[in-house]
């Protein structure tokens, strides 16, 4: 039975971690004008120049018109530029613009701090291990969802808003 506690406990601590770094980087975040859509917008166009709406989309786990708003929103903002794809008229690919590179900077000095600030309490060999571990997980994570078939969207069971 402390097996199976043990299980329960390392995932609600992995989900409240996650969530408390997400609130404290959002209120950090703030201070500078960003929401939480708009960090995590500039953030995945700043790991993934040229990606598609679509793509952006799907990397936000929300539907394309909700990513077509933001983008919109923050194309006004001179944030993110739109390219015609060379390969394919219909798609088109988003940029960081200097401005939102600036931003970006920004936001990335104010990680660093946060993290620093989260990781306070373990010394550098138990920041080192834990990154190890993490990485390690996710990996393994990541190589389950790549074994597991695909559904059909028409066969998939339908999700309660």
């Amino acid at each position: 039975m402390p097996q199976q506690e043990d299980r329960r406990q390392i995932g609600f601590l992995i989900a409240d971690v996650a969530r408390l770094m997400r609130a404290s980087f959002d209120r950090r975040v703030r201070r500078i004008g960003l929401t939480r859509s708009q960090w995590l917008v500039l953030s995945r166009l700043h790991r993934h120049p040229g990606i598609s709406q679509s793509e952006l989309a799907e990397m936000l786990e929300v539907e394309r018109a909700t990513a077509g708003r933001m983008i919109d929103r923050m194309e006004r903002r001179d944030w993110l530029v739109r390219r015609p794809d060379p390969d394919d008229r219909r798609v088109n690919r988003l940029y960081l613009t200097a401005a939102a590179e600036r931003v970006q900077a920004e936001m990335g000095r104010i990680a660093e701090t946060l993290l620093d600030d989260a990781m306070a309490c373990l010394d550098e060999g138990e920041r080192e291990a834990l990154t190890g571990m993490m990485e390690r997980v996710k990996g393994q994570l990541l190589s389950l969802g790549a074994r597991r078939p695909t559904v059909p969207a028409a066969e998939r069971p339908a999700v309660a808003p």
